[in-house]
């Protein structure tokens, strides 16, 4: 099974792990994000991923049971392009499947800290087509060129990485609290222009490593990444961008 990131690159110097930005405006719900949210936690509750389900048995009939299911529900590049119209749905069902806790609660993670203000500033109905869209696209794109491939491929990551090109676009001065490993994960505050590229970086030179077996599917995120970022730049790019975004600073800490 390929996964999806769970948080960032792991096999790189430098890790990056996005704690949060600023928030919403004024408290504006993000009710799309949220319901992503709840929607991929409750799917991976009852799945026999989570390993909660008794109706799924343990041992080698639960790890059965799990590849079936992300057989099923996942992306398998092999498949993808015969003449199956089940095959061509798995790039959009497969962004509500995790294959680990650390896969589920990374990738949520990630969703929550961007997802609510990239949604507050594209609007309920266009932040839910631009998810599902580049989602499947990010998976699509890395299954044409891992066309051989086996392995089952899951997770929202691609999708994810598309809210964070998004993000770098409307936000780019927006202050991402970050915790690096070369720093005794210290956290830190850093505009997004100055995370983001860093993270995409660690993917490309993550990507240039993988193999095509089980691991993470580095292409997928630095498609959706792309994708986040151009569509952002072609649909807002003629109007004004949130450079920064004014939050009350937690005590003790001093306003930017």
């Amino acid at each position: 099974m390929i996964r999806n990131w769970s948080t960032v690159a792991r096999r790189t110097v430098g890790t990056v792990r996005a704690l949060g930005p600023a928030r919403p405006s004024r408290g504006r719900a993000a009710p799309v994000t949220y319901t992503l949210i709840t929607l991929c936690c409750l799917l991976f509750l009852i799945s026999p991923a989570a390993g909660l389900n008794p109706l799924y048995g343990g041992g080698d009939e639960l790890l059965a049971a799990q590849r079936a299911y992300f057989r099923r529900w996942g992306v398998i590049p092999a498949e993808l392009f015969e003449d199956s119209p089940g095959s061509a749905l798995t790039p959009a069902t497969a962004l509500f499947v995790h294959g680990s806790w650390v896969h589920l609660l990374g990738n949520m993670l990630f969703l929550c800290v961007f997802g609510a203000m990239t949604e507050e500033r594209m609007g309920r109905l266009q932040f839910a087509l631009f998810y599902l869209g580049c989602g499947y696209l990010a998976l699509l794109g890395y299954a044409g060129a891992n066309d051989h491939s086996q392995q089952s491929l899951v997770g929202a990551s691609g999708a994810i990485s598309a809210v964070l090109g998004a993000f770098l676009f409307l936000f780019p001065r927006a202050r991402v609290t970050s915790l690096l490993p070369f720093l005794f994960f210290l956290p830190l505050r850093f505009p997004a222009w100055l995370v983001l590229p860093f993270w995409a970086a660690l993917q490309w030179m993550a990507a240039g490593r993988a193999g095509d077996g089980p691991g993470v599917a580095y292409l997928a995120h630095l498609v959706g990444f792309a994708l986040g970022f151009v569509f952002a730049w072609v649909r807002f790019g003629r109007t004004t961008r949130v450079k920064s975004v004014p939050v009350a600073a937690p005590e003790g800490e001093n306003q930017p």
